[in-house]
This record gives structure tokens, sequence and C-alpha cells, in this order.
């Protein structure tokens, strides 16, 4: 929750800031609101570890529909090859994207009923879905600096 200048006026009078000096208060509002914020990212950053988690239908909800932190979803099978050519480039991305971003893998071939609602027709495809929305939807093998890129892009559009 934002500082507002008006609630500082009790903190403005002990550190000697007039009531009606509104550019000291509106400074004082704005350093402490980037203090809080960068705290805020900081238990964000606590919240999840830099890896991908493993999503099934059990849990996918959770992570994709309810949580407010976007999610990273690679959607893959274990007898595919450019998925598991692709893994090591996906882990490598978490650490990368930790605090905007949750990484989750969803096993497409145990997990059918979610690849088939997000339409998934070809593997490895990886979305990225923000408060229950679909952002980003990108198939194909990418390297870890693609895969960083392309998220932060989607983050930002």
């Amino acid at each position: 929750m934002p500082v507002k200048p008006s609630s500082l006026e009790r903190v403005a009078k002990r550190y000697s800031v007039r009531n009606g000096n509104r550019q000291s208060l509106n400074w004082l509002a704005r350093h402490l609101n980037s203090f809080v914020d960068a705290a805020a990212r900081a238990r964000h950053c606590e919240l999840f570890a830099a890896a991908p988690i493993e999503l099934s239908a059990e849990n996918f909800d959770a992570y994709a529909l309810r949580s407010d932190i976007p999610l990273l979803v690679d959607f893959w099978a274990d007898w595919c090859s450019p998925c598991r050519q692709m893994a090591p480039a996906f882990a490598a991305a978490a650490p990368q994207l930790k605090p905007w971003l949750r990484l989750g893998k969803l096993d497409t071939q145990a997990d059918q009923a979610v690849a088939a609602r997000y339409a998934i027709r070809t593997i490895p495809t990886m979305l990225i879905l923000k408060k229950s929305k679909e952002i980003a939807r990108q198939s194909g093998v990418m390297p870890v600096q693609a895969i960083v890129q392309w998220a932060r892009q989607a983050l930002r559009s």
C-alpha cells in the first residue's frame, strides 16, 4: 500500500518538516514508497525458490489462476526430445526471472486435461499467465537468453 503525503504529517513534524510544505511531504512519500517497494520485492524473492516447480492438475489452478504472481509454464513431455533439450535452459532462466515470474513445468502426457484447456498443440510450448489470463505464448526450443528476453518483453506489454 503506497504511503500518502497526508499520512506523513506526524512523521514530518518529527523531522521538522512544516505541514504546509507539500513538496517536502511528497519527496518523503516518494522515498518511503521506493523503500517499501524494495522491501516488498525482497520478501517476494524469498517466497519461492529460483527453480521451476512441478505443476500437475491438482496444483495448477493454485499457481496459475489464484496467484498474483505471473506464471511461466513450460508444457512438455518426457518422450519429447526438444523438450528435454530445452529443460536446462528453462531451469537456468528461473533465477534471472525471479521475482517477476514464477516458472513451472507441466507434463502434458500426465495432465492432458490442463494442456487441452490451453489448446496446446505442439510441445515444447511456453505460456505466461497473469491473473488467470494468457498474456503470451511461444512454441519451440529456445536458449536461456531468448526465454528471458521473451518473458520480460511479454510482461512489459
